[in-house]
């Protein structure tokens, strides 16, 4: 069964990690310096938390995690199905796991992650460039990418010039 994800950037991490095992009457199950997950069974969700330095405050990106590779196939074919570019980023080290990822954006920019998480990790790890996939329909900095362009980059090359400016 896949289990929702939403990740939230904090500006305070201590202050958050309390309101939220407040909130969800339940402890994280990973605490870090700079990163808090809980694996809730009611609500079905992995929720985390991080303030690192590129992390933006308030919703992140929201996902879909698999439990297995059949249930990641699924959802990497309901991805290439949207009609949206598609990065797909394979094996990576990100929140402190081992995972296998690909991420979209919604036609109003936000972001979304599918990915089977294979093993823990002892570092944050690296987070790809999701500026190329994150702009909606219409703005100056829509990626014009196909589906599979983006694949198998580890990162896109954000826009050397435009009215967005350069990736954070």
């Amino acid at each position: 069964m896949k289990r929702m994800h939403l990740h939230v950037g904090v500006s305070d991490l201590d202050a958050s990690t309390a309101f939220y095992s407040a909130l969800f009457a339940a402890e994280p199950s990973v605490v870090k310096s700079d990163y808090a997950k809980w694996m809730l069974e009611d609500p079905r969700i992995n929720f985390a938390i991080s303030n690192t330095d590129h992390t933006a405050k308030g919703i992140e990106h929201i996902g879909i995690q698999a439990e297995t590779a059949d249930e990641l196939a699924e959802v990497y074919n309901r991805l290439r199905g949207a009609g949206r570019p598609v990065l797909e980023e394979g094996a990576t080290t990100c929140c402190y796991a081992e995972s296998e990822k690909n991420w979209i954006s919604d036609p109003d920019g936000v972001i979304w992650e599918a990915f089977l998480t294979n093993g823990e990790a002892t570092d944050y790890g690296n987070r790809p460039l999701l500026e190329s996939i994150n702009a909606a329909d219409g703005q100056c900095c829509a990626p014009s990418l196909s589906p599979s362009a983006c694949a198998p980059a580890k990162a896109a090359e954000p826009a050397k010039t435009s009215c967005c400016g350069p990736a954070a």
